[in-house]
């Protein structure tokens, strides 16, 4: 809007004057309702400890009276074991919906920033993002070994191949550490194995140019290729599991563990697993020969050798992990009876189903 004159232009100015103090009350209303959040979530905190802290006490007293129980009372003591596993879930459940503390690494990395996304949409659509900055980096990767294995053979590209390597997986562990405080159960072994993909990374990008290097380059890439193909089928899966888990309601979206499958998504990992252990076997066979190529005389680079005892450490851990989780699947749906609900199903949702996740198996 144009104003011919400086007296429009006052008037104006006036008149949203008087619209500012409209802004400023309901900016002093978004200031105390933030104050009232965070008093309730700490209330909130300190009521869920306190009922810990008197179920704690209540089953230690249960357990040294269950040896001069009679049948009466042994019948007592298993409905309150019951109702006690019922309530820690429910106590879990609520603590998911409040903010927690960064973990050392994130706090080393962007010191006391609060990364607790609060909305459960917005939880969804970071776990969203986080998969598909892996297909896009992956999908970089594939293209760069591709051309690197089959049309360059200049140095500076194989660097910075390394280079993206080291900046994925480093940005990787950042984001998963992320997802671990919003509540994803990622397990341990699958952050080492991040972490342990970073130094390895690392250690690629400073191998010199000798004949040591050339002597694994090429098989190098061709793994890096199949693994990249590896990462889009896991990444295909994961995407399904996490679209039918938003249609079924399903409230815990930032779980990155396949706990409390069902039997569509059993059919989706059973046709990733032989991938997988190729991946692994291909894992195996680098390391060996990384070793082989350690024992050559004119092999002088200390990388050599650092390469080949951690390709073996990420390829032992992957297969063990991996096969852990086969049985725990079916452990699973044991377990999955004992999860309740804190809520009242929403409108439009018959009921409200208790927290599953669903991910690739290489993050079980």
């Amino acid at each position: 809007m144009d104003y011919n004159s400086i007296s429009s232009c006052v008037e104006e100015y006036e008149a949203l004057t008087a619209e500012y103090k409209d802004v400023e009350n309901v900016h002093k209303q978004y200031v105390l309702k933030l104050d009232e959040l965070h008093e309730i979530q700490e209330k909130c905190r300190k009521h869920i400890t306190h009922q810990k802290y008197r179920m704690k006490l209540i089953q230690k007293s249960a357990n040294g009276l269950n040896k001069s129980l009679s049948d009466d009372d042994r019948q007592k003591a298993t409905k309150l074991s019951m109702d006690m596993m019922k309530r820690k879930l429910q106590l879990a459940e609520m603590e998911e919906s409040l903010p927690r503390k960064n973990g050392r690494y994130l706090r080393i990395i962007l010191g006391c920033v609060n990364v607790s996304l609060m909305n459960k949409d917005d939880r969804y659509n970071y776990k969203d993002e986080y998969e598909k900055f892996k297909l896009v980096v992956t999908g970089i990767g594939f293209l760069v070994s591709f051309f690197n294995l089959f049309l360059f053979k200049y140095r500076f590209m194989d660097m910075a191949l390394m280079f993206l390597l080291v900046w994925y997986y480093c940005t990787l562990t950042i984001r998963e550490s992320i997802l671990k405080v919003n509540g994803s159960k990622i397990k341990g072994w699958w952050r080492t194995h991040h972490f342990l993909s970073t130094v390895a990374s690392g250690v690629l990008l400073t191998w010199p140019d000798a004949r040591s290097y050339h002597e694994f380059r090429h098989q190098f890439l061709i793994f890096n290729c199949y693994i990249s193909l590896v990462q889009f089928l896991q990444f295909r899966y994961q995407q399904g599991c996490l679209y039918r888990l938003k249609a079924l309601g399903e409230r815990h979206n930032m779980d990155i563990t396949i706990e409390g499958f069902h039997s569509w998504m059993w059919r989706g990992l059973s046709f990733l697993l032989p991938f997988l252990f190729f991946g692994y076997v291909f894992q195996f066979y680098n390391a060996y020969k990384l070793y082989r190529i350690s024992q050559q005389s004119f092999c002088k680079e200390w990388q050599v050798a650092v390469l080949s005892g951690l390709f073996f450490v990420i390829f032992l851990g992957n297969v063990i992990t991996t096969s852990w989780v086969i049985p725990e699947k079916f452990k699973e749906k044991k377990t999955l009876v004992y999860r309740f609900p804190t809520t009242e199903p929403e409108s439009g949702n018959e009921s409200a189903r208790p927290p599953t996740s669903c991910d690739k198996n290489k993050e079980e």
